[in-house]
C-alpha cells in the first residue's frame, strides 16, 4: 500500500512538472491568437512589404534546405557508418551552429566576407553581404546542422546488412548507396529537409547581422516581426508570428507522419 502511494506521488509529480511546461506553451499560443482578430491578420498579411517578406522567406528557405540536404546526406552517412580518427571532433564541429548564439553566426559570416578573401570573392564572383545570398547563406549555416543530425539518426536506424548484400552481389559502393540506401532513407530525407526548412524559416539573428533587415530587399518573416514591433505595430507583428506558428505546426505534423521523432542524437 505504501509503495502504491509512493508510485502515485511519483507519477503525479513528473506529470505535473511536464504539465506546467505544456500549459505554458498553450498559454503562449492562446495569448497570441486572441491578441488580434482574423480580419487584422488578413489585413496585415495583405501588406506589400509583408507579402514580399513571405515570398522571400519561402524561396530562400527552400533553397537553403535543398543545399543543406546536399551536405547532410553524405555527412550523416559518414558519421553513421564509418569510424575514423577525429570523428568526435568532426561531429562536434557539425553541432557548433546549433549551440552558438545566432548573432555570433551572423557576426562571423560578416567578418568572413569582409576579409581580404571574402572581398575578393564578392568583387569577382557574387555580392553577398546585405544581399539576398546573405539570407540564404545564414539560413544554410544553421539549418544544415539540424539536417545532419536528422540524417545521421536516419542512417543509424537502418540495417547495414542490405548494403553489404548489394556489395556481395557485385554492386559498387556508389551503386549500393544510390540504389539501396537512399530509397530506404527516403522518409528520413524528407524529414531532414522539412526540419532544415523550418529552422531556416525561423532564423533571425544571423540574417539581421549578415543580411540586414532592409524593407523589400532582405526582409524575411522573422525580421518583419522585428520591424513591425520596433515601430509599435504589434498587430502586424502578431499576425506574422501566427503565420510562422502555423507553418511550424505543419512541419511538426509532417515529421510525425514521416515517423521521425528526433533531431539530435
Amino acid at each position: 500500500m505504501k509503495r502504491i502511494r509512493q508510485d502515485r506521488i511519483f507519477t503525479i509529480t513528473i506529470a505535473g512538472l511536464a504539465g506546467i511546461y505544456v500549459l505554458l506553451i498553450i498559454a503562449l499560443l492562446v495569448s497570441g491568437a486572441t491578441f488580434t482578430s482574423p480580419a487584422d491578420v488578413i489585413n496585415a498579411l495583405s501588406s506589400g512589404p509583408i507579402r514580399y517578406s513571405a515570398i522571400l522567406s519561402l524561396v530562400t528557405c527552400t533553397i537553403a534546405s535543398l543545399l543543406a540536404l546536399w551536405v547532410a546526406i553524405p555527412a550523416g552517412y559518414l558519421l553513421a557508418r564509418w569510424e575514423f580518427p577525429g570523428k568526435s571532433i568532426v561531429d562536434a564541429i557539425f553541432d557548433i551552429p546549433i549551440v552558438l548564439p545566432p548573432l555570433v553566426v551572423g557576426l562571423f559570416l560578416l567578418i568572413l566576407f569582409e576579409s581580404a578573401l571574402g572581398k575578393l570573392f564578392q568583387e569577382n564572383i557574387l555580392r553577398v553581404t546585405y544581399e539576398i545570398p546573405a539570407v540564404i547563406l545564414a539560413q544554410f549555416c544553421v539549418a544544415t546542422a539540424f539536417a545532419v543530425r536528422a540524417m545521421r539518426i536516419t542512417f543509424e536506424q537502418m540495417d547495414p546488412r542490405t548494403e553489404e548484400v548489394a556489395l556481395v552481389l557485385g554492386c559498387t559502393r556508389w551503386q549500393s548507396f544510390s540504389l539501396v540506401t537512399l530509397p530506404q532513407a527516403f522518409k528520413g530525407i524528407v524529414a531532414a529537409g522539412t526540419l532544415a526548412w523550418a529552422r531556416a524559416l525561423g532564423e533571425f539573428g544571423p540574417i539581421l547581422v549578415f543580411a540586414g533587415a532592409t524593407r523589400e530587399k532582405t526582409e524575411v518573416l522573422p525580421t518583419t516581426i522585428f520591424l513591425e514591433w520596433s515601430i509599435g505595430d504589434l498587430g502586424a507583428a502578431v499576425a506574422v508570428s501566427l503565420l510562422l506558428v502555423a507553418l511550424a505546426l505543419l512541419v511538426l505534423i509532417t515529421t510525425r507522419l514521416m515517423g521521425f521523432k528526433g533531431v539530435i542524437g
